[in-house]
Formats: C-alpha cells, structure tokens, sequence
C-alpha cells in the first residue's frame, strides 16, 4: 500500500521530523484507485444504512469505476480543471463517488449540509462560483429559484423521482448519466500542492469562509491516522462515525482516512437516538467509533449497552466539543476503553490528539502529534514557559494546513505571521507535553483582572450528576465588570437549585473561577454542526432572557 506513515514521514537523527512529500498527488488516486488491483479491491469500501433505503454497499473496485463515471460525465459537458463541484447530500453511496469523481477529474469539491436553508446554498454557490450542483431530486425543488442568480449551469440529481425541466439549469438524472459513460478515466496529475476541496467555516460570526485545501491534506493527516486512530494498514478496520461527511470532521476521519488506508466505513442516513449508534456498532462489527460527546452522552445515560455487548469496539475517538471528566470516566468504566480526544478546526487537519501509548488525562487535549510543528505563542510572537498561556501557532509549512481562504486575500494574511498559523485558540503546556486547551480568544472569560477558560469551568460542572451539560460565559453586569456564569441543561428528572451549582463550583474550582451566577435552559443556539454559537447566547440573555 501507497503513501504509509514511514515513507512520508520521516525522523531524524536530533529527533525531529521532515515531510518526504510527492511532486503529484490525487486524494483520489490514494483513497480509490490504489486499491483496485490489490486484495482490497473487492472489500466494501463503504456501507451505507440508510432508515428507508434499507443498506447498500460499494466496493473500492466498484467505487473506483464509479469515480471514473463521474469524472467523464463532468468531461461530457466541459468541465474545465479547477471548477467548482457544488455537493449537497445526504450520507450516501453518491456522496464519495461526487466527492472523488470530481477530484479524480481535477475539479474543486464543496461539501455542504443539507441542513443549510435554500439561501445558505445558494450563498455557498455563489461565493465558490460553483458550475455544477450534485443534490437529490426531493431537494431541488427549494433551490431552484435561490440559485438562479448563481453561475451553476449543470445540476446532477440522485434519488428517485422524475426531472422536471428548467430553461435555465441542465438537470440530469445522475446514475443513468454514469450507467452512460465509461468506467476508467486516467486520474489527473495534480500537483501535491494543486486544489482538491473547498470548505466552509460554520459561521459563528457574519457569512462563512472559504477554506480551501491541497491534495496534500490528506497526507497531512497520517500522523492523525497514526496516532490518534492507531490504524494498522495490516487488518481491515470497520469504522463508524455519527455524523455527515459534509463536515469536516467527518469527511477526514470517516471518508478519506478510512479509504486511504484501505479500510471499510459505515456510515448512517436517518432519524438517531441513543440505541442507534450501538446497535450499529453491534451489527457491522464496528471496531472503531468516532462521535461527538453528545453522543457518548447519550449512550450511556440513556441505554444499558456495555463493553461485553460490544466485543468489537476497541477504539472510540472524539472531537468537536470537550468531554467532560465525567464521561470519560463512566465510558471507560463501562466499555473498558478510554475515549481518544483531539483538537483540530477547517484550516487544519487534527494535529492534537491524545494517542494509545500515554495516559489519557481527564481535561488534557493530548500531544502535538509528530511531524507537526505547533508552538504557543504571546502577543509579541515568542514562545511562553511551560504552564503558561499562549495561542496555539501551527509552521506555515505543515502539509496539514489550508492555502488560503476563498477570495479573501486579506483574511489569509492577517492569519499568518513570522512563518506561523495562528489558529486563535489558546492553550496550556504542561512539562509533560500534555495540552491544556483554554478555548477562542473571545471566548476566555475576563473577570476582575483574571483570565478564565470557560472549558476548565465546563469540565468541573459536568461532572454533576444534576448536569447534563454546561457552557460557561462571561456575563456583563456593568462597566468593566464580568462575571462566570453557567448556562445549564440539567438532566431529565433531575432537581437542583442555583445555589446548589454554585456551591458545588466553590468547592471544585477557585474562588476566582467558580461560577457566580447559572441559567437553566432547555437548549442552547448552535450551528448547522452543532456546536455551541456562544456570542448568540450571551446576546440571547442579555437582551430578551432565556427559554
């Protein structure tokens, strides 16, 4: 097998790490077509359980000739390189084969959310000028007239139901538009620098950004393969992960990865609850979970599942949120393994990770993982000490990280200074290496002259039995004056008043961190992804209360 963690990456004599990368590069190429000839080519690449549909699957022989098809259909209607293929799916066969099809032809991917309302998409297209659209038939409907002022001309349609037509758009039915066309196409030699997809921000603040990403962020994920995964290229892992392949999360750790070292993914299309994904795992022999901490959450307050109804499971990973103490403690009790965390953002593959060979540290994010270079930095650009607070910088020449983003020149430079990333998340080394993770510059909590991390805050009140979850904020209650306060969803049945939290946060946390004030909620706002918008919910108790 191609592209292993040894022939990319190399270490040195002094102990440092240098890139061994290739002048050409197709994430296509490495994720698909390298398996066609080999004992892999006949294993599933990809099962989809989908709650009406019922399960399909496809192997990477199958997926590489579809890939294939899909690239001569964009070649039928002159397609140039570099155009935008504009993907709005839901989890499905059709996803990977419009992903790697349009990067097998050396066009731009764009993964979007079938979440995004018809005028988010259309914003989408618009910004990435975008000439094709990849959707379902049952959702063209609401996008037709958002998107006709977009350059999108060619409109490729999956599902079942007729085409109707439309003067402006070309629609065509997408798997009879592949039955068509011949199932080999020569993968185009892309530059291991040249653009491969494009993604965009959630938006927490204003219109989202492009982030666009080289054919070399895929290898500039091994070292997450390697040690954050812990994935052996000698066995034929079966990966699951909770989410949609439109995120980015997703579409590393559960499409590319898993594809580029050869392995078989399950992946989900339908209304969840807590039994769901365990029963998942328990069908398809899942030896690798990747979720969310809502998720690990859920199945442990809300089903009996244990370790020995799960004998396949050995790995479980998470990412997007910080879990609490709590549930990391009561997952391992449980299933008998730790829950593997990591920290990463769109601009850059996951590049801290707690990994097998050191002891998992309750509120610990991990290790800078090998081959990348990340230091802490103050605002004069100089290393802090050992304990201290600094952002998170990431060397500009990590393959992991993004060229640029999208039509924004200026965004792109301010990002970047002295050879370094900055990333605009803070954080604590200890003397061990482990990362101490603080949270967003504007999310860090000044109050009276000290600086608090709303996720040492958040880790401490979760642990609450009463506590189903926590965000921390820092209140304004007048001129220069800031408290902690805690938004809490409590458990379902659970009765706990507010001086009881903040007794609890005093004997847990200094006085200066515990929190002063808590709001019982019901819900928090979040973003397509579900992550918390927490500007939106220090507005929302500011101005007009909480519900």
């Amino acid at each position: 097998m191609k592209y292993q963690f040894e022939d990319i990456l190399q270490k040195d004599t002094d102990g440092s790490w240098h890139w061994n990368l290739p002048q050409q590069f197709n994430i296509a190429e490495a994720c698909v077509d390298q398996h066609t000839g080999t004992l892999k080519a006949t294993q599933a690449a990809l099962i989809i359980e989908n709650e009406t549909l019922g399960q399909s699957s496809v192997t990477y022989d199958e997926l590489s000739c579809l890939t294939s098809q899909f690239a001569n259909v964009l070649a039928s209607h002159g397609l140039e390189h570099g155009e935008r293929i504009l993907i709005r799916l839901p989890n499905s066969i059709e996803y990977p084969v419009s992903f790697f099809g349009a990067i097998k032809f050396g066009a731009i991917a764009v993964p979007t959310s079938t979440l995004l309302s018809a005028s988010e998409v259309a914003y989408l297209a618009k910004d990435s000028g975008a000439k094709v659209l990849v959707t379902e038939k049952s959702m063209w409907s609401e996008l037709s007239d958002e998107l006709k002022d977009s350059q999108v001309t060619l409109v490729l349609l999956c599902g079942e139901g007729e085409i109707g037509n439309d003067g402006q758009f070309t629609l065509i039915d997408l798997n009879q538009a592949l039955e068509k066309q011949d199932n080999t196409f020569e993968c185009h030699q892309s530059g291991v620098n040249d653009p491969a997809y494009l993604v965009y921000t959630s938006g927490t603040t204003g219109y989202p950004k492009g982030v666009l990403h080289a054919q070399r962020a895929l290898l500039g994920r091994l070292p997450a393969s390697k040690f954050w995964f812990d994935l052996d290229d000698k066995t034929t892992e079966r990966i699951m992960h909770s989410g949609k392949f439109n995120w980015t999360y997703v579409l590393g750790s559960a499409l590319m990865d898993p594809l580029l070292h050869g392995h078989t993914v399950i992946a989900y299309e339908g209304k969840n609850d807590a039994h769901t994904w365990p029963t998942l795992i328990k069908k398809h022999e899942c030896s690798i979970f990747i979720g969310v901490p809502t998720i690990y959450r859920q199945i442990v307050q809300k089903t009996d599942y244990d370790g020995s109804d799960l004998p396949s499971l050995k790995h479980c990973m998470s990412a997007g949120e910080h879990l609490s103490d709590e549930m990391q403690s009561v997952w391992k009790e449980r299933f008998g393994r730790p829950i593997y965390e990591a920290i990463g953002m769109s601009e850059v593959s996951y590049y801290i990770s707690q990994q097998k060979d050191a002891e998992v540290l309750p509120g610990a994010a991990g290790f800078v993982q090998p081959g990348h270079y990340v230091e802490l930095l103050d605002s004069n650009y100089q290393a802090v000490a050992a304990g201290e607070e600094g952002m998170i910088c990431i060397r500009e020449d990590d393959p992991g990280l993004f060229l640029n983003y999208w039509n924004l020149a200026d965004a792109t430079s301010e990002a970047r200074h002295d050879g370094w990333f900055f990333t605009g998340d803070y954080a604590r080394q200890d003397e061990n290496g482990y990362i101490w993770f603080l949270g967003r510059k504007d999310d860090i909590i000044n109050t009276f002259g000290f600086r608090v991390s709303p996720h040492e805050v958040e880790r401490v009140i979760k642990a609450h039995q009463a506590v189903a979850d926590c965000v921390a904020i820092g209140e304004e209650i007048g001129t220069d004056k800031t408290l902690v306060s805690i938004c809490v969803i409590k458990e379902a049945g659970a009765d706990i008043s507010e001086d009881e939290l903040l007794d609890y946060g005093l004997q847990k946390l200094a006085k200066y961190k515990a929190p002063k004030k808590v709001h019982f909620m019901e819900r928090y706002p979040r973003t397509k992804n579900g992550k918390v918008l927490r500007k939106q919910l220090i507005q929302d108790i500011q101005s007009k209360g909480v519900s």
